[in-house]
């Protein structure tokens, strides 16, 4: 099953569905901080575009009815390392404690000039 919308969430900036359903895992494209009314990043700062990834990430599991328990990866794209503290306190209340595996890879440039991006991998029951 695939779903390029979820409502409460800004659209795809490209041609791939927000995520896919296969057997009973979910894998759930790239988030950026982007503003579900605008489809704009929320701003220039790594903590508000987390914060407004991880509200995004939530919309899609309230969407799935799953909870950030059922995450088993993540992948966390960053433009500066130096942006990883302030990432980590974030996706460590996110998580509270039950934390997915994941990788952090730096790279030199996101969509729309974004400084963070996180996607996921996902078990439904």
């Amino acid at each position: 099953i695939r779903y390029a919308s979820i409502p409460g969430l800004p659209g795809a900036i490209g041609p791939y569905s927000t995520f896919v359903h296969y057997d009973n895992l979910i894998f759930i494209s790239g988030q950026i901080g982007v503003s579900p009314t605008t489809s704009l990043l929320i701003s220039d700062e790594v903590t508000d575009q987390t914060k407004q990834i991880l509200t995004n990430i939530s919309t899609i599991l309230t969407h799935l009815k799953l909870a950030p328990s059922n995450v088993i990866k993540t992948t966390i794209f960053i433009t500066q390392m130096s942006y990883f503290k302030d990432v980590n306190s974030l996706y460590a209340q996110f998580f509270e404690g039950c934390y997915p595996a994941r990788s952090t890879v730096r790279i030199s440039e996101l969509p729309l000039s974004a400084k963070i991006e996180i996607e996921l991998i996902v078990s439904a029951p």
